[in-house]
Parts: C-alpha cells; sequence; structure tokens
C-alpha cells in the first residue's frame, strides 16, 4: 500500500501520509541505460497562458496546505499547519476549484499540442473529482468523521514531527516553527472533537470497531513519558546550525508544549470518543449502515477507479479474479507436491513455522539482498531510473499493529530525503516469508519508488501532474509492477510464486470484500472468513486488512481496478506493434506523465500506438 495518498484529504482532517522509522538504506539503483528525466521545455502563446494558470493554481495550494509544500521540500510555510478541517478550508478549497476550472476555461484545448493537450485535461479532471468531494451533501458525510485508525492525524503528525520525516530541524528557526505547530495541532485535535459532535447531532457516524482502535492508538501514546515520545525526537540531537545557547529553551519550550498542550489534548479526544461518541457509535461496519452511506460509497467506487462503475461490477469482477488465481495457486499446490486440498495448503503455508521470518534482522537483511537482486537487472526494461536513492525501515512499534505489512514514503525530488520502503514486523510469527519478493516490487523497486520518483523529478511536467495523482494509477502501477517477476528474474521459487500469486489474490478478493462490506452488508467476521478461505494470508494480515477497508472505504478497489487497466493497454500495444513493441518504451509511456486517470491514460496509450504504427 502506497501511503502518501494525499497527505490532507480536503473532505476531512485525515493525514494519510506515513513518517519515518528506523532507517537502513537500500542498495542504490544501477542506470546502466538511464536517461535524465526531460527539461521543462519553453512555452509561448495559449501553452503559456495554460503553464501560468497550473503555476499560479500550485502555488495558492501549497500556500493553503502547508504540510503538502514542506513534503515537496517547500519550508515557507512552515510554521503552519493551515486551517484543516475548518469550514474556512473548506470554502477556500472549493473557491479555488471553481476559478482554476473557470480560467481553463477561457483555454483553447484545440490550439494546444497533444502534450499541453493532456495536461488540460488531466488539471480538468483533478479540479472536477475535488470539488466532488467539497458538495454540502459529501462533507456532511466525511468532515464529520475526522479521524480513524487507519489515517488521521493523531497517527500521522507524532512521526512528521519526529524529526525523521519532512519537517525540517536544521536551525532555530526550524525548532521555533515546530513548536508552533503543535500549538495548532491542540487546537486541530479540539476542531476534530467538535466535527465528531455535529456528526452525533446528524446522525452520521462511524464505527465502534474503528472508534476503540483510535482510543487504542491514543492509549500508547498516552503511555509515553513527554521525553519519551516521537514529538521529543528533534531535541534529543540538535544539528550544528542550533547554537549552544539557544537548546535549553527549546528542550523545555517543547516539552511544555507536548506535556501541557499535545498530552491533554490527546486525553480530552480519548474521553470524548470512550464516553460521548462509542456509546452512539454504529455497530455495522459498513456505509450501507450510516446515513447517507449508500451516496457516498458510490462517491468512492468512482473516485477510487477513476471509472464510471457501479458496486456490483466491481463485486462480479472480483469474483471472476478470485476464481482465476485460485486455479493458478492450485497449480503451486501440485507443483511442490502438496497431496491435500487448497484449503489445507492454505494452512499449511500460514501455519508452518519453515515460512517464519527468522528474525526482524533476517527480515531487514533479506530485503537489502532483494533490493540488490532488482537493481542487477532493473535497467534492462526502464528507460529512465529515478535519482532518489530508496532506503529500507521498518515500521515504527507505536503504529505497527494497525499498519500493512509494507507501504512507500516518497521522498523529495531533489534527493534531500530518501524514498523509503516499509517493512512491518508486527507479531513476526505471522509474518510469512513467500511474500517477500512480491512486496518489494510493489512498495519499493519498480512499484511505487519508481512510479513516484520519476514524476516528482520529472520537470517537465507542471507541479500537479508531478505531485498529484489517483489511487487508481499509483496502485495500479504497483501492482502491475509485481506482474514483472519474470522480467526481473524474481520469483523463481515455487513459494515465492504463490506469494507473488496470494498478493494479487488480496486485491482480487478486495473487489469482493470491500464491496461486500459497503454495499452488501457483509459483517466484519463474514469478510475475514472469505479471505481466509480464499488465500493463505495469515488472520493477522486479515484482521488488519478488513479493518482498513472499514474505515477508509473504496480506496482498495483502486489496485486491482488500475492493474488490471494496465496490463489490458499493454497487450494491445503489443498485439498491435507486434515486434515493433517496447517494453521500455511502453513504461516510459506510462509513467513520464505522472500519475494519470484511467481513461486518461487510456487515451494516451492508443494515441502512441497510433503514431508508432503510422511510422
Amino acid at each position: 500500500m502506497m501511503l502518501r495518498a494525499a497527505l490532507l484529504a480536503a473532505t476531512s482532517l485525515l493525514a494519510a501520509a506515513p513518517a519515518f522509522g528506523q532507517a537502513a538504506q537500500a542498495p542504490a539503483a544501477q542506470a546502466p541505460a538511464a536517461q535524465a528525466a526531460p527539461a521543462a521545455p519553453a512555452r509561448t502563446g495559449v501553452a503559456a497562458t495554460l503553464y501560468r494558470l497550473f503555476e499560479e493554481s500550485d502555488a495558492a495550494s501549497l500556500q493553503r496546505n502547508p504540510l503538502q509544500a514542506m513534503f515537496r521540500g517547500d519550508f515557507r510555510y512552515a510554521d503552519r499547519l493551515g486551517d484543516i478541517g475548518s469550514d474556512a478550508y473548506f470554502d477556500a478549497e472549493r473557491a479555488a476549484g471553481e476559478a482554476d476550472l473557470a480560467a481553463l476555461r477561457a483555454i483553447p484545448r484545440d490550439q494546444l499540442n497533444p502534450t499541453d493537450r493532456l495536461a488540460y485535461d488531466v488539471f480538468e479532471y483533478q479540479r472536477r473529482d475535488s470539488l466532488a468531494d467539497l458538495t454540502p451533501e459529501m462533507l456532511a458525510l466525511t468532515a464529520v468523521r475526522p479521524i480513524n485508525h487507519f489515517s488521521g492525524f493523531h497517527t500521522f503528525y507524532p512521526v512528521f514531527a519526529s524529526g525523521r520525516s519532512a519537517a525540517p530541524f536544521r536551525n532555530v528557526q526550524d525548532y521555533d516553527n515546530n513548536i508552533a505547530r503543535h500549538r495548532q495541532f491542540v487546537a486541530l485535535i479540539d476542531r476534530a472533537i467538535a466535527r465528531f459532535r455535529q456528526g452525533l447531532a446528524s446522525g452520521v457516524v462511524d464505527t465502534q470497531l474503528t472508534i476503540r482502535n483510535v482510543i487504542g492508538q491514543l492509549d500508547t501514546q498516552l503511555a509515553d513519558a513527554p521525553e519519551a515520545s516521537p514529538y521529543f525526537g528533534p531535541a534529543n540531537t540538535f544539528p550544528e546550525g542550533v547554537p549552544e545557547a539557544d537548546r535549553a529553551r527549546l528542550r523545555t519550550e517543547l516539552t511544555a508544549v507536548i506535556r501541557d498542550g499535545i498530552f491533554p489534548a490527546y486525553r480530552r479526544l480519548r474521553e470524548f470518543l470512550q464516553t460521548e461518541y462509542l456509546p452512539r457509535a454504529r455497530e455495522g461496519v459498513g456505509l450501507v449502515h450510516m446515513r447517507g452511506g449508500d451516496l457516498l460509497y458510490a462517491r468512492r467506487v468512482q473516485d477510487n477507479t477513476t471509472l464510471p462503475m457501479t458496486a456490483q461490477q466491481v463485486h462480479d469482477i472480483g469474483l471472476a479474479e478470485v476464481a482465476r488465481i485460485r486455479g493458478e495457486m492450485d497449480q503451486i499446490r501440485t507443483r511442490v507436491n502438496f497431496t491435500g486440498t487448497l484449503a489445507q495448503f492454505f494452512e499449511h503455508l500460514r501455519t508452518d513455522r519453515q515460512f517464519e521470518p527468522q528474525s526482524r534482522e533476517w527480515m531487514r537483511e533479506r530485503y537489502y539482498a532483494l533490493g540488490r537482486q532488482v537493481d542487477e537487472r532493473i535497467g534492462r526494461f526502464f528507460s529512465t531510473l529515478p535519482r532518489t536513492r530508496l532506503e529500507i525501515r521498518e515500521v515504527e512499534a507505536f503504529r505497527e499493529r494497525n499498519e500493512a505489512g509494507g507501504s512507500y514514503q516518497d521522498g523529495t525530488p531533489d534527493g534531500s530525503r530518501p524514498g523509503v520502503f516499509y517493512y512491518n514486523a508486527y507479531d513476526l510469527p505471522s509474518r510469512r516469508t513467500y511474500g517477500m519478493e512480491t512486496l518489494y516490487l510493489h512498495e519499493g523497486a519498480p512499484g511505487h519508488h519508481f512510479q513516484i520518483s520519476l514524476a516528482n523529478e520529472n520537470t517537465a511536467l507542471p507541479n500537479f501532474m508531478r505531485f498529484g495523482g489517483n489511487t487508481a494509477f499509483v496502485e495500479g502501477w504497483a501492482l502491475y509492477a509485481e506482474t514483472l517477476w519474470d522480467e526481473l528474474g524474481m520469483e523463481t521459487d515455487p513459494y515465492q510464486r504463490f506469494g507473488g500469486l496470494n498478493d494479487e489474490m488480496l486485491r482480487a478478493m478486495r473487489l469482493v470484500v470491500d464491496t461486500g462490506i459497503h454495499s452488501k452488508g457483509w459483517t466484519r467476521d463474514q469478510a475475514i472468513e472469505y479471505m481466509l478461505a480464499n488465500s493463505g494470508m495469515s488472520r493477522t494480515e486479515v484482521v488488519s486488512e478488513v479493518e482498513r477497508y472499514i474505515a477508509i472505504p473504496g480506496q482498495a478497489l483502486a489496485y486491482k481496478v488500475g492493474q488490471m487497466k494496465i496490463l489490458e493497454l499493454r497487450a494491445r500495444a503489443e498485439a498491435a506493434l507486434g515486434p515493433r513493441f517496447d517494453l521500455r518504451e511502453f513504461h516510459a509511456q506510462v509513467l513520464m506523465s505522472g500519475s494519470l486517470p484511467l481513461p486518461v491514460l487510456e487515451r494516451k496509450i492508443d494515441d502512441w500506438i497510433a503514431s508508432r504504427r503510422a511510422g
């Protein structure tokens, strides 16, 4: 899973970006045939007007969303978090989107070249998509549920402020800015409580399961002393840019704002959730049980797939894919001479101790080795490789229980902060070694690290294409990257190939289970049993997945839908171009324009096929 997503969804107080854990640098990728990302061309006339709109819109967005700016290495607004989750914030985002579309309509699209028409189309799509989530009807269903256990400021912000994420800690001003942000964070937590109360009044409430998990997360953080919390991390090691004379003051002020501001805000939130909210939270885990949930889920399906699909269509595709992958899994069972049923094979794989990681250190070293193995061959299939380094890190202890098995955090375009592949070692015996290769391909190279870094580094693109995107493309690419195991010499062991199928099965089951929960009324236990019956996943992994779908409806649909579209387009290009098909060129066509809505990507690939055939 890519936890980059939007740092702050316009419809809530949620922050989906993960932060940095214990660092361990993976081997640097080799680039035997890589080219530099293209530089921005000079533009005149209508194109210059278009790109001026892009630049002005991006600059205004960064000012409204300082966290996004910091993750891009822009620290002009580093003393603030922004007015996140307030009516004023939503109004400003809506006004900006409407103004952008009005300015765009004044630009004659037919006078642009194909590349600039692509940018025009993506900009228009993104603005319309954002505005769809900012209607009063949608905000009434989303803004009043500002925090859940999977994504929320209470888990994002501690690591952001720990000194190991995007927040800078270079000099005294950076440390003072951090303390200023902490005071705003306290206000944000109180604003979240107020939003929850609005939901109680309107009857739009979250699930008991989700709220219990949030309470548990708050308890974990409140168990620390202020000096032991992630918030105190920057004061443990000051850089040379902070004079000795300032350090005592900064430690004192940081301790005070944690002890007297942040922790009391956490306690207020916890007490409110435990005593007021939880008794009135809904028992049914799906949106089908929430007032207005059918409207919200229909929006989430289209938003996350970028296609005009219904929940029933997605469900049916999932059922077909589950059946196909089960057949390939059964072939693996036969290949390894397992004489029991497929269900028994699943149980063997999830319980036999030969598939347990030997230790956390062993997992780390194994991922290092996988990184080196991929690096040896990757340049054969990509014409441009990222300049941004990739690091491998273990998920921090305070958030590992509710995190996925792996995730990716993007670096900065200038390379000052590396991309990070996180692996989760929580409940180590439940982690299965046969899923390690495919996880690295998805989260690391050539998955999220390639797609996100190549977009970020491509200064020929406008910023909204470099740094924006949609889940169907981003996760679809990462799942497509898993299918490159053969080209990259991976999954030669049948159990690792099963791991690849097991991960693909996970994405297929998501189509069934997410729609089952939110449109058909499936229970948590029903979803868990379905996933255990159709995969070799451990119960720990399955529970985490199901509770994730409950917390963020629709997001899990994007992976399989996006992958299937990219595979469809590759097959189309191979059939049309025959011996003229070049996989490196196809990958460049998919990756070098940033994250595209799937209909826009399809038009681009069709145009590329036509141009290659004509040439």
